[in-house]
C-alpha cells in the first residue's frame, strides 16, 4: 500500500492559490523530503493531508484513507509535529503524553519515557519552564511514541541542536528501516540531503522537481574558484558564456559555477594569463537548490 498519496492537489484561499497541482508518492519506509522556502506550500500541503484543510481540488490519502473524509482516524493513526507546536503551558512531558494516549487509546507512558532519555529530555518539567528546544523535543516525542506507520513533520529540527538533530535522524532511519514512512518539510537543504531517499522541490505552490538525491546529485554544478592576477583582472572579467556563472566575489578571488564540462573549463583556463589558480569543488546541490528558485526570477527554465 502507498503510505502517502496526493494528486493533483490545489488549495485556494480566495483568489490566490498556495498549492497548485501538487502530486506525491510515497511509500512504506521512505524518507522522503518536501523541500522549499518559507511561503512556498509546504504546510498548506501537510494541513491538507492531516485532514486540517479541505483541498479546494485534487485529492490526498494516507494508507489508502481520503484525508478529508476520515480526518479523524488519519490524526489518530499518524504521527503529526505541526510547524506551529502550541502545548498548554500546566502540562509536563508525563502529563502531555498521557492526554495523547488517552485520545489514541495507547499507553503512551513506557515508549514516552524511553524517548525522553534518547531525547535528554527531562519529562517531569512543565510547557512553561521548557526552552522552545524542549517544547519542540516534546512534540517530537509526542509524534513518536505510538509508533505510527506514516510520521508528517513540519520543520522538525527547528530549535534543535546539533547533536539533538543527530538523534532525531537516526531514530528517523530505525523508523524507516521498520517500514515507517517518514514525510517531513524543510528549507534547509543540507538535513535533507543527509537523511532523505527523495525530495520533491516546491516553488510558489509548484512542484519543480521529484527525484531520488543520487538523481539530483548527477545534476549539482560544482562550485569553481577563481585567483586572477590582480584586482583589476577581476574588475575586467566576463564569464565565459555557458561555461562559468560568477556567484561571489571577494578582492582578487571569484566563485562561480561551472556550467559545463571540467575539460572544457581547463581548456579555457590555459589560455588565460590573467588567472592564477583555479579550485573546482565537488557537484554543489545548494547552487542546484538555489537554481530552481533563481531560474524563476529570470524567467528561464529549472536547472
Amino acid at each position: 500500500m502507498t503510505a502517502i498519496l496526493i494528486e493533483n492537489l490545489t488549495k485556494r484561499y480566495g483568489a490566490k492559490t498556495a498549492v497548485n497541482g501538487v502530486s506525491l508518492r510515497i511509500a512504506p519506509g521512505e524518507v522522503f523530503g518536501f523541500l522549499g522556502p518559507n511561503g512556498a506550500g509546504k504546510t498548506t500541503t501537510i494541513r491538507v493531508v492531516m485532514g486540517l484543510l479541505r483541498a479546494s481540488a485534487g485529492s490526498a490519502r494516507v494508507l489508502g484513507r481520503e484525508c478529508w473524509r476520515d480526518s479523524a482516524r488519519i490524526k489518530r493513526d499518524v504521527g503529526y509535529l505541526p510547524g506551529d507546536l502550541r502545548l498548554w503551558g500546566w502540562m509536563t512531558g508525563r502529563s502531555a503524553a498521557r492526554i495523547v494516549g488517552l485520545a489514541r487509546g495507547v499507553d503512551l507512558a513506557p515508549a514516552a519515557s524511553a524517548l525522553g532519555e534518547r531525547f535528554d529530555l527531562d519529562m517531569g518539567v512543565r510547557v512553561r519552564a521548557m526552552s522552545r528546544g524542549m517544547r519542540q523535543k516534546l512534540g517530537l516525542i509526542l509524534a513518536l511514541a505510538h509508533d505510527p506507520r506514516v510520521l508528517i513533520l513540519d520543520e522538525p529540527t527547528a530549535s534543535l541542536d546539533p547533536i539533538v538533530q543527530e538523534t532525531l535522524a537516526l531514530l528517523l532511519r530505525e523508523r524507516a528501516s521498520a517500514g515507517t514512512a517518514v514525510f517531513f518539510s524543510s528549507h534547509t537543504l543540507g538535513e535533507v540531503e543527509r537523511l532523505c531517499d527523495r525530495v520533491a522541490i516546491v516553488r510558489d505552490g509548484k512542484i519543480v522537481a521529484d527525484e531520488t538525491i543520487a538523481a539530483l546529485r548527477t545534476r549539482a554544478h560544482r562550485v569553481v574558484t577563481l585567483f586572477l592576477t590582480d584586482t583589476d583582472a577581476a574588475d575586467r572579467f566576463e564569464a565565459p558564456a555557458g561555461l562559468l556563472r560568477v556567484e561571489r566575489r571577494e578582492g582578487s578571488r571569484l566563485w562561480c559555477e561551472l556550467l559545463a564540462s571540467g575539460v572544457e573549463l581547463m581548456r579555457w583556463a590555459g589560455a588565460r594569463d590573467d588567472l592564477a589558480d583555479i579550485e573546482v569543488s565537488a557537484p554543489d546541490l545548494e547552487l542546484l537548490f538555489q537554481g530552481f528558485y533563481r531560474a524563476d526570477n529570470a524567467g528561464e527554465g529549472a536547472p
